[in-house]
């Protein structure tokens, strides 16, 4: 493992590919979202789903393992109250009370690095149960 800033857990790089898929969200809008876990073997973040344009939000959260870790971009579409057409790209940490502590410390540690990867995030949310990842949530951060 590289002790890379100090932690047994930081050195996870990230997958060229995982970085393409994230460019095709964010400006072809190929995806309306995409899951990525850590490959413990490879030591970097991979995609291990993508939601196509058309899948709604709950898909989305349907594909978010229930006792396990994961990142998230999701490209959240919604209509400002003077009627404009946005989009806004969400960061999700999803950390599940119930996932194990050792994959909890792989993710809490590794997230920064990952997420600088990404340009054009608009925000972030961390969840660790399935209601702080309600639809409401996401339209309050945007507006």
């Amino acid at each position: 493992m590289s002790l890379r800033g100090g932690s047994a857990f930081s050195g996870m790089g990230v997958a060229e590919h995982s970085k393409i898929i994230y460019m095709e969200l964010q400006r072809k809008k190929v995806h309306r979202y995409v899951i990525f876990k850590i490959d413990e073997q490879k030591k970097e973040v991979v995609v291990e789903k993508t939601g196509g344009p058309a899948e709604s939000y709950d898909e989305f959260t349907a594909s978010l393992p229930e006792n396990d870790c994961r990142y998230a971009v999701y490209d959240f579409d919604f209509v400002t109250s003077e009627n404009c057409q946005k989009s806004k790209i969400f960061f999700i940490a999803w950390s599940p009370s119930v996932s194990r502590i050792r994959s909890k410390m792989l993710y809490a540690t590794s997230k920064d690095r990952f997420r600088r990867d990404l340009d054009g995030i608009h925000y972030e949310i961390q969840a660790t149960d399935p209601t702080e990842l309600d639809l409401e949530v996401l339209r309050e951060r945007a507006n």
